[in-house]
């Protein structure tokens, strides 16, 4: 609500200055299970998921992946992919991609690696609306359901979602701690002579609060958390490329609980793969809950063109399944003087 400055005329001692945005010490009655909350913009501590809400990985499982083709592009695929590329750029000439001859074409194995872990987190803070009569669902009716207790609907799995879900028996009224229930409060841009109605209240003087379980002040947040890897052994070709294409996932493994993968033809992927797993278990267990794993590897494709044109030597790379080209020189280029 905007601020509305009424009774313009001399000072009025009766009329509060503003409070703070939380609410002093004490202030706040304790709901069982979210003891120790101050009510503050930065209150809202996590609440770790019991134990048994976790599972648990079974010890020296693995799984196996299935073997691979790798797949190059023709001349026809590589030139057409190139003249795409110079028409993107306006100081390129066509030339160049029409006329030269290629000498080789070297299809490389590029294998990228990714763990999905969909984890749900849950935390609360206190909310406060002003008190207009409404019904208080408070401690009257029955004790507060624990944080993990509280039962919520579940979103499409491998995204991102935020949801404000308000604890039942956990609103009380309170006299408003802005205002201190006067609804008013002293105005300081004119000293005190005028008044604004408490924007916190809304100028009733009372408010109810009631407690949500949250992620950061907004509700309980369900994410996707992503890790990718790809061995870097292509000196010519810089990796951060590879995060604009998408490759081709031969491989997919999804379950409650992934497991490290062992026998693939690359054992740096094997290797990243066991490190990246325990890595997720760690980090998320001690204050998420793990909803669901997803493991994947794609073979992105990458060729090393070569090719010659007006007797000298040049190259260029076409990787991903979209043919995007990368080269760090062409053979002609126009200028403008």
């Amino acid at each position: 609500m905007d601020e509305k400055e009424e009774d313009v005329g001399t000072f009025d001692p009766n009329i509060p200055e503003e409070g703070p945005s939380a609410p002093p010490p004490g202030w706040l009655d304790d709901i069982h299970g979210y003891q120790g909350l101050k009510g503050g913009d930065d209150d809202n501590p996590l609440y770790p998921p019991p134990p048994a809400y976790n599972p648990q990985p079974e010890q020296n499982r693995s799984t196996s992946v299935p073997d691979v083709r790798v797949p190059s592009v023709s001349e026809d695929v590589a030139r057409d992919a190139l003249l795409k590329f110079v028409e993107s750029k306006w100081n390129y000439s066509s030339k160049p991609a029409r006329n030269l001859t290629f000498k080789d074409l070297q299809p490389i194995t590029v294998y990228r690696y990714r763990l999905e872990t969909y984890t749900e987190t849950r935390a609360s803070a206190w909310q406060f609306e002003p008190y207009n009569g409404q019904t208080v669902d408070g401690p009257q009716y029955g004790m507060s359901p624990a944080p993990w207790d509280i039962p919520v609907s579940l979103p499409q799995r491998y995204t991102d979602k935020v949801e404000k879900i308000r604890v039942p028996h956990s609103s009380f009224v309170k006299v408003c701690h802005k205002c201190k229930g006067c609804g008013r409060t002293r105005c300081t841009a004119c000293f005190g002579r005028g008044q604004k109605r408490c924007t916190f209240c809304h100028g009733r003087g009372r408010i109810r609060n009631k407690h949500c379980t949250s992620c950061h002040g907004r509700g309980r947040k369900r994410k996707n958390n992503v890790s990718e890897f790809i061995p870097d052994r292509q000196p010519d070709f810089p990796d951060r490329k590879f995060e604009k294409v998408s490759g081709d996932a031969f491989f997919v493994d999804e379950s409650l609980l992934v497991y490290p993968i062992q026998g693939f033809p690359d054992q740096e992927i094997c290797e990243v793969s066991t490190k990246l797993i325990n890595e997720h278990l760690e980090r998320f267990t001690a204050t998420s809950r793990i909803l669901q794993q997803r493991q994947s590897i794609e073979l992105v494709p990458l060729t090393h063109a070569y090719y010659t044109y007006s007797g000298k030597d040049y190259s260029f790379f076409v990787y991903g399944l979209e043919n995007k080209v990368f080269t760090s020189k062409y053979p002609s280029a126009c200028s403008i003087l």
